[in-house]
Formats: structure tokens, sequence, C-alpha cells
């Protein structure tokens, strides 16, 4: 997949037009200063719960004991 860039001067120039077109399309735009890289814009994207992010694991991890068992003195205390 080929990524929009755009040089830094472009940037200053064309902001809003930029960022309204990565809020449309979704796209990501890299901005460099001659070859190099230096940012990346990219579409805001909503968080995803913790069950969102975890879910292809669920039924794949296996506990050998309670979960909630105090561990005190398995911990050496500093």
């Amino acid at each position: 997949m080929f990524m929009k860039t755009v040089d830094k001067t472009q940037l200053k120039d064309n902001l809003l037009e930029l960022l309204q077109n990565v809020e449309l399309e979704g796209e990501e735009i890299v901005v460099i200063e001659g070859n190099k890289p230096v940012a990346r814009i990219s579409p805001y994207r909503k968080s995803h719960s913790t069950a969102e992010l975890f879910k292809t694991m669920r039924g794949k991890v296996r506990y050998f004991e309670d979960l909630t068992t105090p561990t005190t003195e398995e911990w050496q205390q500093v």
C-alpha cells in the first residue's frame, strides 16, 4: 500500500485541506523533510475495550492455580 507523503513546507501551506482529507478518506500522511520521514498524520481511532483487544485469546489461556491466591511468600520484600 502506498502512503501519501507531503513535505513540511507543503504541510504548512495546506494543513487544513490535508487534515480534511485524512478525516474523510481515512488515509495516513507521512510528513517528510527532504527524503527523511519526520511525522505521520493518521485518522483518530477510538480505543478498543480490553475484551475486544483480547477476544482472539478467549478460551486459549490456561490457569494452573487460583489467580487470587496471595503470593507474598514467593516474593522477597525489598
